[in-house]
């Protein structure tokens, strides 16, 4: 059974860092893309990175390019978000899964499981940058 799990989140001060982590049980990395989301209160749900099956590619949206790093480690069923120089825009529920959904510049860039089957996701870990 797959699963998609979460945790790393919390509260840091404004120019902080996080690592979130996304284990992703029963699945085999090599086989999937996993994007990053995130959702602040009140607003849209926002894609954030892709790491695709490959591992060497990876895509970040405008908004945490050059401050969030991904990386995985396929052994472990593991993906990881470093977030760095994190800022209070930041705050957020942070979920993973096995879509890829996001704007890099002006064009979307989405993927999805591609067997007309619906992408796992996980419920999510909340992250808050204040002081």
């Amino acid at each position: 059974q797959v699963q998609l799990v979460e945790s790393g989140g919390g509260l840091v001060q404004p120019g902080g860092s996080l690592r979130l982590s996304c284990e992703a049980s029963g699945l085999d990395l090599t086989d999937y893309s996993i994007g990053w989301f995130r959702q602040a209160p009140e607003r849209e749900r926002e894609g954030i990175s892709c790491i695709r099956s490959n591992g060497k590619t990876i895509y970040y949206a405008d908004s945490v390019k050059g401050r969030f790093t991904v990386s995985r480690d396929v052994a472990k069923h593991m993906v990881y978000l470093q977030m760095n120089s994190l800022k209070p825009e930041d705050t957020a529920v942070y979920t993973c899964s096995t879509e890829c959904n996001l704007l890099i510049g002006a064009a979307r860039y989405e993927v999805t499981r591609g067997d007309g089957e619906d992408d796992y996701w996980g419920r999510g870990t909340g992250v808050t940058v204040s002081s």
